[in-house]
């Protein structure tokens, strides 16, 4: 049986042990972001969508960091919310402020890849 104290310093080992931290991240925000799976329900929609129109390799790319930034910013939003709830569990309008701006760094997010969205797939839609 392998010493767990030697193995953190396997870089191996520490590699997939920061991955296992990281998919661990975006299992919790899935299972308790009500937003983040909306982002999943759209993104599944958009990519069977991509794969009806076959978009090109471009738009696809266009897509794909569309969904990455929405999704990491999604990310972002939650752990600046949980650490404030954690700092500033009662109210407090300078922690509200910081929550409120994370949560606009989603809306605008949110608005790119739905102009990226537009661009892409309203000329399929309406021509």
């Amino acid at each position: 049986m392998s010493n767990p104290e030697k193995n953190k310093h396997n870089p191996i080992y520490s590699t997939l042990l920061s991955f296992k931290y990281a998919f661990n991240g975006i299992y919790l925000l899935l299972a308790t972001q009500r937003n983040a799976r909306i982002h999943l329900a759209a993104t599944v929609l958009v990519v069977f969508v991509g794969f009806y129109f076959s978009i090109s390799v471009t738009e696809w790319v266009a897509v794909i960091i569309a969904i990455g930034i929405v999704f990491a910013a999604e990310a972002f939003n939650t752990a600046i919310e949980q650490l404030v709830d954690m700092v500033s569990p009662e109210f407090n309008k300078p922690a509200g402020r910081i929550k409120d701006v994370a949560a606009g760094a989603v809306l605008i997010t949110a608005i790119a890849a739905a102009m990226v969205g537009i661009i892409i797939f309203g000329p399929k839609f309406f021509l």
